[in-house]
């Protein structure tokens, strides 16, 4: 491929498409802190607080977006997750770049190094070793408390597993460190009991409470135990995130115990006995969640490990996940309607993978808005291959027909990354831009102020107070 004109390309009016856009971006949302309320940043990097000193640790180790993008474009594996050296890894990823237009991941990198480096040029071969360098340059004075305070990231929810120590977010809580650092309660391996790794993870809860599970009912004590540590450690939120079909059947605790029971002794569990017995942790925890006023987050709708051989050379989150297409609804009805019967229904954000959803989770939030909290059940923003400009943009456009687009808790990252806080300005951006265009066709009332608040309460003030971060 020729070689990219390197003129700037992320203007001051990068993506605002009219002057309405540029003054709701720039005097309305631009400055605002960002409340990054899910992503899966490591609470060991921060604490230890070290200075990130290499882009290619920063950039590549972890980020399956750029894995798959360098995998497309021919790139052997050895210089995207194997032993090649960062420079190596790097000039691989500056050569894939100018074959990443139009994918997100161009906007994406751009914007980084923009914001980041101050760099304009367009990362390729030509420009890789002198931009690897003043990046390089700038990390090594750079810790990761620092990138986040540089970006206004005033919270971050990391995510943990329940039999975390949270030993990073007690040293961060002390550091005093501009950005606040909550632990996220993800339960995914409360749900696995049909898998090989389940005994093994009930001796690590174990060891985490400090007595034996021996039976469901300390299985039960033993996650009420975890749900309050994590209170106790300023957790506000729960996450939930297996990529599976998800079915909730009637039950009885007398069956869920004989089911657990029999998963003690080594058995296999029917399809029914395991949807049984999820049915039972999925009502459990939800109630337990209410009882600790938590945000409960649903991500819903991928298929996990396609490439078996890329999984077995690398490990899990390969890069090898996709978008599935398994039935949604009625695993969200059955659930929130039993939870909501006894006025036990959390705060609850929903994420759909498939864009087909779109409309499906739209308006099973709409169903169950009521208790006099605005904007309690929440469809959430565009999530993983959907949070780019097409997704975000197709997300607004739904919750704006279907619910409160106003009452909105605006974007994550969902990042691994600390130099991932840019796509809260792409979302905004966008955001800006969308809320213009119906000011321009005369969609909407030319009340800048009015907008702009709402813009301000999208990207800030709405997730300010969800979260209950004051």
């Amino acid at each position: 491929m020729a070689t990219i004109n390197s003129k700037a390309f992320i203007t001051d009016n990068f993506l605002l498409n009219s002057e309405v856009a540029v003054t709701l971006y720039h005097q309305y949302a631009k400055d605002l802190p960002i409340i990054d309320y899910h992503n899966h940043l490591s609470p060991k990097l921060i604490a230890e607080n070290k200075p990130v000193n290499n882009i290619t640790e920063a950039w590549l180790n972890g980020d399956h977006y750029k894995w798959r993008g360098m995998r497309a474009n021919g790139i052997d594996e050895n210089d995207i997750t194997g032993n090649a050296s960062l420079v190596q890894r790097f000039e691989k990823w500056a050569e894939t770049v100018p074959y990443t237009l139009r994918n997100p991941l161009f906007h994406w990198t751009q914007l980084e190094l923009k914001r980041y480096f101050d760099i304009d040029a367009i990362l390729q071969p030509a420009t890789a070793s002198e931009i690897y360098s003043k990046a390089n340059a700038i990390l090594a004075h750079k810790t990761p408390a620092q990138l986040l305070e540089d970006m206004k990231v005033e919270v971050v929810c990391t995510t943990d597993d329940p039999s975390d120590t949270l030993e990073y977010h007690q040293t961060i809580a002390k550091a005093g460190f501009y950005t606040k650092v909550y632990p996220t309660f993800r339960a995914d391996e409360l749900f696995f009991i049909g898998q090989e790794k389940f005994l093994p993870y009930l001796n690590k809860l174990s060891n985490a409470v400090n007595f034996e599970i021996s039976n469901y009912s300390d299985f039960i004590r033993a996650i009420d135990a975890r749900i309050a540590y994590f209170n106790e450690n300023g957790c506000r939120l729960s996450d939930f995130g297996v990529g599976e079909a998800l079915v909730m059947e009637a039950f009885t605790e007398v069956e869920v115990e004989a089911i657990f029971k029999k998963r003690l002794q080594g058995d296999t569990l029917s399809s029914l006995e395991i949807n049984k017995y999820r049915s039972a942790i999925f009502l459990h925890l939800g109630k337990q969640y209410h009882k600790f006023n938590w945000v409960q987050q649903y991500h819903l709708g991928p298929i996990r490990n396609n490439n078996t051989c890329l999984v077995e050379q690398i490990g899990l989150d390969a890069g090898c996940d996709s978008i599935a297409d398994f039935p949604m609804a009625e695993f969200m009805s059955k659930l929130f309607n039993s939870l909501n019967a006894s006025n036990q229904l959390a705060k609850t954000i929903t994420y759909n993978l498939n864009p087909s959803q779109n409309e499906v989770f739209a308006t099973m939030m709409g169903n169950f808005q009521t208790g006099g909290v605005p904007g309690k059940m929440q469809w959430g923003s565009g999530w993983w291959f959907l949070d780019q400009k097409d997704g975000m943009e197709k997300q607004l456009n739904t919750l704006s027909n279907m619910g409160l687009l106003s009452r909105f808790v605006g974007m994550l990252t969902d990042s691994r990354s600390f130099l991932s806080f840019p796509r809260h300005e792409y979302f905004r951006r966008i955001l800006c831009d969308l809320l213009a265009e119906d000011v321009n066709k005369g969609l909407v009332p030319n009340d800048i102020d009015f907008l702009g608040n709402m813009v301000q309460d999208i990207c800030y003030n709405n997730a300010m107070r969800y979260f209950n971060f004051n």
